[in-house]
């Protein structure tokens, strides 16, 4: 089975479970952040397609944002975590192991960039894993990577969210 039909399982499961909504958004986000498991899990595009649910039904925006800002949140900490803990070694480890730029082009955006790389790298797919390794391998300050990491983190959750609500609009303009 190929990501899209895992991608529309979950979609289906949100629209008949609204009250799940929030956790799966949480542990898509997370998954989305987290160092190792983002490259395997491209789940931006559920969040999107979460998003349009949130226009075209009776979801909450507020509880699915928070979700998925804390999952993304938590995903980085924890991938910041892994860089501190596992320095260099962490580019020996599958599947980083398979993308040996990742790590080398993550250390000359963050030397460019410094705390405001987090922000960035927040939206960009690659960068997205290994910024927050790179910030734990450089021991980035703990409370600023914190702060930039929760702050991108909502930011994130909220533009993809408003996304897909926004294409919901787009639709139901064009198709009523």
């Amino acid at each position: 089975m190929d990501f899209q039909a895992y991608a529309d399982q979950i979609i289906a499961f949100v629209r008949e479970n609204a009250v799940w909504a929030p956790f799966v958004v949480f542990a898509l986000a997370f998954g989305e952040s987290l160092a190792f498991i983002s490259l395997l899990i491209p789940a931006w595009g559920a969040l999107v397609a979460i998003g349009a649910l949130i226009g075209s039904s009776d979801l909450s925006f507020w509880p699915i944002w928070v979700g998925a800002s804390l999952g993304a949140g938590f995903g980085d900490w924890l991938s910041y975590w892994i860089g501190r803990k596992l320095e260099y070694r962490v580019q020996h480890i599958w599947p980083l192991s398979r993308h040996p730029d990742l790590i080398p082009r993550g250390e000359r955006f963050m030397k460019t960039w410094g705390v405001a790389g987090i922000f960035i790298g927040r939206f960009f797919g690659p960068l997205r894993a290994s910024v927050p390794l790179i910030a734990g391998i450089f021991e980035m300050p703990f409370w600023r990577f914190q702060a930039a990491n929760f702050l991108s983190a909502s930011v994130w959750a909220a533009v993809l969210l408003t996304l897909g609500g926004g294409i919901s609009e787009v639709f139901k303009y064009f198709w009523p």
